[in-house]
């Protein structure tokens, strides 16, 4: 009898709702500045979804999402987000936000770029008098725009590898700390640096070129190609992000007071 009422008592309580969850393929950057630890709680407080970050470098989260390891690419190399969606892997590239690159070095400033607002001016200081640099040298989306700054600046940067162009296949906290260790110069992006503890004697000393702009993007995977992407979290999630609750969200996240990204959806 009292197995019968167990039974019973089984078939009459409500199922669990199944899960709600998906995975964002995502920056460093949007991880280590603390974006998404303040984005992601409103979101499933909004919504009930669990996002799921895994947060590489742009080249890396890119393929991820190629091999239909995540539900949405954030990232921020425009060309290469822009190749994924021609390629059929993603639905249309949706500006998100902004902010920029900065140039962070040590206070002796051996190649006295401090107060320039001139990247490429900069990078050749640097290479000119062989300062100690620190690059991620990972195929993210920094990596990406600190290569096109040296090809601007008609410097063969690789050419210098391990003598005082130092590659760090590391992610920007980790590149940091290289760089701090090593006294040597860095490009990061602004929210990186700003939430980086272990600046020790390090300053930002260049800022303000066009050419340090770090805008980002955010791709829905495509379902018709992966039928696992769980679409509909997804297509919330984009949506949210874009609306005017994500966008107010973004504008409003600070460290140490200051805004470090921008809304840029329309």
């Amino acid at each position: 009898m009292r197995r019968f009422a167990l039974a019973l008592l089984l078939l009459t309580m409500p199922a669990h709702a199944e899960e709600r969850f998906l995975v964002v393929a995502s920056t460093t950057s949007t991880q280590d500045s603390g974006l998404f630890d303040y984005l992601l709680p409103l979101f499933g407080a909004k919504t009930g979804i669990e996002v799921r970050v895994v947060a590489k470098g742009t080249g890396q989260a890119i393929k991820l999402a190629r091999n239909g390891d995540a539900d949405v690419l954030l990232v921020h190399d425009r060309a290469a987000e822009e190749a994924f969606v021609a390629e059929g892997y993603g639905l249309a590239r949706r500006a998100v936000m902004h902010n920029d690159f900065v140039i962070v070095g040590p206070a002796a400033d051996p190649a006295r770029i401090e107060g320039l607002s001139d990247a490429v001016a900069a990078l050749q200081a640097i290479a000119g008098s062989k300062s100690a640099f620190a690059s991620r040298g990972d195929d993210s989306g920094t990596h990406k725009a600190e290569q096109r700054l040296w090809a601007a600046a008609g410097v063969d940067a690789k050419a210098a590898s391990g003598t005082w162009y130092n590659e760090t296949g590391s992610g920007m906290g980790q590149t940091l700390n290289t760089a701090v260790g090593l006294g040597a110069y860095a490009l990061a992006d602004r929210g990186s640096w700003a939430a980086f503890a272990n600046k020790g004697d390090f300053a930002l000393l260049v800022e303000g070129d066009p050419r340090l702009a770090n805008p980002y993007g955010v791709i829905m995977v495509n379902p018709a190609r992966f039928p696992h992407v769980h679409a509909a979290e997804a297509q919330a999630f984009v949506d949210w992000l874009l609306g005017p609750e994500g966008q107010g969200a973004i504008a409003a996240f600070r460290i140490e007071g200051r805004q470090v990204f921008f809304p840029d959806s329309q």
